[in-house]
């Protein structure tokens, strides 16, 4: 029992002291982001364990399946492991506050990459891509590909994310603009490609005659490009967002149409310098709130472009 008890008011007393060293003596990052089946995520993950690991420090990565619960005890672990600061692409607008306002609490700044919370100076970051500029390049590119004219469905991404919610917003801004373009389904796929084949079909049977599709990210427009040419139907317009590797083949396989890349290694990235700059000077130079611009991508460019990075 005693034993027990000496372990319980050491990590207690490491998560107040705020002790940044890991095992071996270097300082840890701890880079917590959604699934890496998606490889969006993924690239986040990697480019921001490379940078961690560029600069010195020992860097952990894990994912918490867009679960708040699972993110929690991640925060936990990082918090009772020492960790010098936590990259985290989040679970939840607001489901994620009480896991990022106690990484504060425990010294632990925090550097949101992505994903904002609904909270402010809270976080030590909130890096994110412009969704809204993003979203109006993809419209703009989606309209002129309808010819300005014709039905079409929308995917929309999962409710709690606020990225899906701006993501539409934007594209609305366009696309109810035009007369001609006329919204026939609307329905969420939740960001999974599966659920969007199954979505599709069921808009189709539906809207047989529809013209085109604008989904919120890569993943569900591969979903629906899938269910698409499964139906005989290869020639409706499909427009994604995220800039994913795999839409990128589909774009020059002349599949989908277009998709708005979002810069998921370069945000990754700085939030690493960000954390390495606070950690090391006091002050990461930047505020809290940073949106860097989305780029599209066509058929007349799709070359230009890598892994969720221009080359």
């Amino acid at each position: 029992m005693a034993r027990k008890v000496l372990l319980v008011f050491s990590l207690g007393v490491l998560a107040l002291t705020g002790c940044r060293q890991s095992g071996s003596g270097r300082k840890s990052i701890a880079i917590i982001t959604p699934s890496h089946d998606n490889p969006f995520f993924k690239s986040e993950a990697d480019a921001a364990a490379a940078r961690a690991r560029a600069l010195g420090y020992e860097a952990s990565v894990n994912t918490h399946n867009d679960d708040a619960h699972k993110q929690d005890e991640l925060v936990d672990v990082a918090i009772a492991n020492g960790a010098a600061a936590i990259i985290l692409d989040n679970a939840g607008a607001d489901a994620s506050v009480a896991a990022v306002a106690k990484a504060k609490g425990a010294n632990i700044p925090v550097f949101l990459i992505d994903r904002e919370i609904n909270a402010n100076g809270i976080a030590a970051a909130q890096i994110v891509s412009n969704n809204y500029q993003g979203a109006l390049l993809g419209a703009q590119e989606f309209a002129r590909l309808m010819g300005e004219k014709g039905t079409f469905v929308e995917l929309l991404g999962r409710e709690s994310d606020t990225n899906a919610q701006v993501r539409t917003s934007g594209f609305h801004e366009v696309l109810d603009k035009y007369p001609g373009l006329r919204l026939v389904g609307q329905q969420s796929a939740n960001w999974s490609q599966t659920e969007a084949f199954q979505k599709m079909e069921t808009l189709l049977q539906a809207h047989p005659d529809i013209k085109g599709v604008i989904a919120g990210n890569d993943t569900m427009a591969l979903g629906a490009a899938a269910a698409l040419k499964a139906a005989g139907r290869p020639e409706v317009i499909v427009v994604g967002f995220d800039g994913s590797p795999d839409v990128l083949a589909s774009i020059r396989a002349g599949s989908i149409k277009a998709t708005v890349l979002q810069p998921a290694a370069r945000i990754a990235t700085m939030a690493v310098d960000q954390a390495h700059a606070l950690l090391t000077k006091g002050s990461s130079g930047a505020a809290e709130k940073q949106s860097i611009d989305c780029e599209l991508v066509t058929a007349s460019n799709v070359d230009q472009f890598g892994v969720f990075t221009r080359k």
